[in-house]
């Protein structure tokens, strides 16, 4: 693999870096085929039911409080 700072003027390749970044990525990848993008993982979000859970908490936390309160 050549050095591209100590290219002579007349040979000078402008994507030569990016062809050199191109191949390392690949060769990480396992080769062009490597190079699809995976499909992301959908992200398990606990959406309503953390707030379900944290109601539902809250909620016995009220009812001891005015169970002590009244009792």
């Amino acid at each position: 693999m050549a050095n591209p700072h100590q290219q002579n003027p007349e040979s000078y390749d402008p994507a030569g870096s990016t062809q050199m970044f191109r191949a390392f990525v690949d060769e990480g990848q396992g080769g062009p085929a490597g190079r699809r993008a995976a499909a992301p993982a959908p992200a398990r979000s606990s959406g309503p039911r953390a707030g379900l859970i944290a109601g539902v908490i809250a909620a016995v936390v009220v009812a001891a409080v005015v169970w002590l309160a009244l009792g």
